[in-house]
């Protein structure tokens, strides 16, 4: 099995894409580190650390929970050494972390702004970088940014400059480690989807149930992700990847299982035309 006794290292694992996931390459046989917040459950918001850990092994995966706030770096620092310890090393990273608020400038507290660079920029730039020595010993190493491609039309950017910036600052680091890592054969590449993902964001933050029921599930995302992992980390790297296109490219077009209703029109995602 191609993901048996690998392991992963995801930010904020504990419910969402990132949790799909983690469970997907669980039955799979890898190791996953769930580095995460959340160690007491938040009503609005489903899960912790370790009840993620808890379903991975479940699913036939080993776990490893690690209480992690990616705007500390001796946090990062600490779990990136815990996960070493326990599982011998990292071969792939999943930048899933990240904060969103969808309000234009007026209304966006410097508090908001704060958060979103902490997490999505400065945090993901700090688990990258801590997380490349071990990478360089991976086995077909690679990195992936739950960011998505970088679209310069000013209607992304028109009602939610702040978020749309941190989102896109993920996107360059990918790029730029992307080149930067081609000399140790170290993939970094984003993905996004093309529609709305059922998630607690979505849920609370964006549109409700309305909009979940326009929505898919987080699987799609981890289906693809399945995918990227197993090409040649030498080969591919640099890629703005959208997870209708991942699956397209091998040979999967029927999608309708991901639809939360069955049949529903489905509402198209942020940076996605």
């Amino acid at each position: 099995m191609f993901y048996q006794n690998k392991t992963v290292f995801i930010t904020g694992a504990t419910r969402g894409i990132g949790k799909a996931i983690a469970l997907k390459l669980a039955k799979e046989g890898a190791n996953i580190v769930i580095a995460a917040k959340s160690v007491e459950e938040n009503p609005k918001l489903g899960g912790t650390i370790y009840s993620a850990a808890e379903e991975v092994e479940k699913a036939g995966g080993k776990a490893l929970a690690i209480q992690c706030d990616i705007r500390f770096e001796e946090q990062i620092i600490d779990a990136i050494d815990k996960a070493v310890k326990t599982f011998g090393g990292i071969d792939i990273l999943v930048n899933n972390a990240s904060a969103i608020s969808l309000t234009n400038t007026e209304q966006t507290e410097a508090k908001k702004f704060d958060l979103m660079h902490d997490i999505n920029v400065r945090g993901t730039f700090l688990v990258s970088k801590h997380c490349i020595p071990h990478l360089k010993k991976g086995k077909n190493p690679h990195m992936l940014f739950l960011s998505p491609p970088i679209n310069l039309h000013p209607k992304w950017f028109a009602n939610h400059v702040a978020y749309t910036i941190s989102k896109y600052d993920m996107s360059m680091i990918m790029l730029g480690l992307s080149e930067e890592l081609k000399k140790y054969a170290i993939a970094s590449n984003a993905l996004w989807p093309k529609t709305t993902i059922a998630t607690a964001a979505v849920q609370n933050l964006l549109g409700g149930q309305a909009l979940i029921n326009m929505s898919r599930t987080p699987d799609i995302i981890s289906d693809a992700a399945y995918y990227i992992f197993q090409k040649p980390s030498n080969q591919c790297t640099g890629n703005f990847f959208i997870d209708e296109k991942v699956l397209a490219d091998e040979g999967i077009s029927d999608l309708s299982h991901y639809a939360v209703v069955p049949g529903a029109t489905l509402y198209n995602d942020l940076f996605t035309d």
